[in-house]
Order: C-alpha cells, then sequence, then structure tokens
C-alpha cells in the first residue's frame, strides 16, 4: 500500500505557492514525501476488547482498576494517536498506573447513519455509551471530542471532566482561519452533496492551512533523517494517522463549519444538545482543562474558560505523543483522575 500526504495535489499545489521559487527547498520536500511513501510500516498495537457497540462506534477497554474514564477522540482522525504504539500510549500507561480506561472509536459513520450531525453524535452514541457503562465515569476528551465530552457532561452525570486542546471559544481563532473553514466549505459543498459525505481529504488541506510553513518543513527534514532514527519511525506513524480517518457525515461537517467556525455556536452558549443550550460554567463536576500554548490546530484562545487550568508548551500532538508528554500531561492528567469520587 502506497503511502502520500492525503491529497498529494493540493499538498504540492501548496509547496509550490508558498516556496516555489526555493528549488532546493522543493527538492527536499518531495524527498521527504517520496521516503514517506516508501518507508516500512511497524505493526499497530493488538486490539483491546470490544465492550459495547452502537453501529460501528465501540467502547473498547484497555483494562486497569479504579474507577473508569472514558476517552472521547475527535470525529475527525481516527483514535489511535491515543494509543500510538505499546511504549507510546497514554490509554495503556493509565491503565497501568491505576485508571480503569475506556476508549470511543467512533467508526466509520458513513456506514451506519449519514445524517448525524455532531450534536447526533453525542445524543445517539456517546450519551448511550456512557449510560451503559454502568457506574459513574469521568470523560476525557480530545480536540473536538472534548468539545463532544463537554456537551455530554452538560448532559448526565459524570465524575469529572477533562478537556485536552479542546475548542469551545471559536472566535478565538484567527479571522483568516475561520473564512478558510467558509470558503472551504463553500467550494466543496456541491460535490460533497453529490457524495453524501465531506470528504476528509478537503478538512485535511484546511488543516495545512494552519501553519503550511510547518507542513512543509517537517517532509524536508524527514529527507535528510537517517531511515533507522527513532524520530524517523515516529514521523511516519504520525503522519499516517493524519492522513487516516473516514468523511464527516453532511450535517456533521456543516455543523462544524457553519455553527461553530461560523457562528461560534458553542462560545456564544447556543450549541444545543436535547433543549438545553451547553453552559461550560453550570457543569456541576470538576473540570480540568489542558491547554497548548503553542498549537496551531486548536489555539489556546480558543479553549473554554472554565476548570482547572494545566498550560503545556507542545503542539497538538506533541502533547499526547510527543517527547516529554508522559510527565507533561499523562502524570498530572493521572494524578487529576486520581482525585475524583
Amino acid at each position: 500500500m502506497q503511502h502520500e500526504p492525503r491529497p498529494l495535489h493540493l499538498f504540492l499545489n501548496m509547496l509550490m505557492e508558498l516556496r516555489g521559487d526555493d528549488h532546493a527547498f522543493v527538492r527536499k520536500v518531495l524527498a521527504g514525501v517520496r521516503r514517506y511513501q516508501s518507508a516500512p510500516r511497524g505493526e499497530r498495537p493488538p486490539q483491546m476488547p470490544e465492550l459495547a457497540r452502537i453501529g460501528s462506534a465501540r467502547l473498547l477497554d484497555y483494562g486497569g482498576d479504579g474507577s473508569p474514564v472514558l476517552f472521547v477522540p475527535s470525529l475527525i482522525n481516527p483514535p489511535y494517536v491515543l494509543d500510538m504504539a505499546e511504549d507510546n500510549s497514554l490509554l495503556r500507561w493509565l491503565a497501568a498506573h491505576g485508571r480503569r480506561v475506556l476508549l470511543l472509536d467512533w467508526g466509520d459513520r458513513r456506514a451506519d447513519d449519514p445524517t448525524l450531525s455532531i450534536a447526533g453524535h453525542v445524543e445517539q452514541i456517546l450519551l448511550p455509551l456512557i449510560k451503559g457503562i454502568g457506574e459513574k465515569t469521568a470523560l476525557a476528551g480530545y480536540c473536538l471530542g472534548g468539545t463532544m465530552a463537554m456537551a455530554a457532561a452538560a448532559a448526565t452525570d459524570v465524575a469529572g471532566l477533562a478537556l485536552i486542546a479542546a475548542p469551545w471559544n471559536f472566535r478565538g481563532y484567527p479571522a483568516e482561519t475561520r473564512t478558510g473553514f467558509r470558503d472551504l466549505w463553500n467550494a466543496g459543498r456541491p460535490l460533497s452533496e453529490q457524495l453524501g459525505i465531506f470528504p476528509m481529504e478537503m478538512l485535511q488541506s484546511a488543516f495545512w492551512r494552519l501553519d503550511p510553513e510547518r507542513t512543509l518543513s517537517k517532509f524536508a527534514a524527514f529527507s535528510e533523517m537517517a531511515p533507522d532514527a527513532p524520530g524517523a519511525q515516529a514521523f511516519v506513524a504520525l503522519e499516517d494517522w493524519a492522513n487516516e480517518g473516514p468523511p464527516l457525515s453532511l450535517p456533521a461537517a456543516r455543523e462544524l463549519v457553519e455553527d461553530f467556525f461560523g457562528e461560534d455556536m458553542p462560545g456564544t452558549l447556543r450549541w444545543v444538545i436535547g433543549e438545553r443550550p451547553i453552559d461550560p460554567a453550570a457543569l456541576d463536576c470538576p473540570i480540568l482543562n489542558i491547554i497548548s500554548t503553542t498549537d496551531r490546530i486548536v489555539p489556546p484562545e480558543s479553549a473554554a474558560a472554565s476548570g482547572e487550568p494545566l498550560l503545556v508548551a507542545k503542539g497538538h500532538v506533541g502533547m499526547i505523543v510527543g517527547r516529554g508528554a508522559r510527565e507533561g500531561l499523562w502524570l498530572p492528567l493521572n494524578n487529576w483522575l486520581s482525585q475524583l469520587r
């Protein structure tokens, strides 16, 4: 199977638009892409047992002792960034250090109900799975999964809520980012309506534009890494993760672009689950708000102004799997969870 930045033609267009006059840099980026395409892939960690299922969405059991904590990943990428490798897995580490760890894998929503919005995923999948656990659980939501976990915590009784790089105040994004998502949606909507889904390729290109120089420079740097360097193996694994994931349903894409980035409905307390607007200040549970000070995907200005803040100087993905993630995020998260009742 050949791997490449998805979609490759948009990646190359961005390269030529931004750095086309720098021929040496272009050659390095292209060499990095070729190396990434042909790099050997290691085995993924063994999959954990399935505890429950709704359609293709699965609740996976990572074991461990103590009170349960359910991790809610984003709808946009696969959940395995939280379980990247057996020796670099937030979930496995927590399960080995006194937590009962569960993970929601959203599955392929194309195969289930393509009419679900983001709120619909909370109402019809997340909340029933929480109820089925059978005991009071804490929630830990990463990225858009944190936004969704906030909504679930407003609709049911939870032991605590950990937000990890979770956007809430979408006005905190730069104006050009919000405009870029709107333009992307407008350009891609006719094709998406024909397909019945919003392709992940379109979202991927939008996220590249949040930090285009870094997107290009990391491939240039990869071209010069030794093939057996640990950093090279980690690069391939993370890029594979970033380039995977099923498309969004049209209602979820519309809600993300129009209601969240366009109207900031969560941040202005107009996002509704059931019949009730979600107000973070009204949540009756402990909240840990983990915010990256260097995040380009979820800038710190977009975080909810609630809970106990934990600031980490790592990027959106580095805070989970990068060097120093254990000390910067894993340990304090575990300590916080141990204080919940």
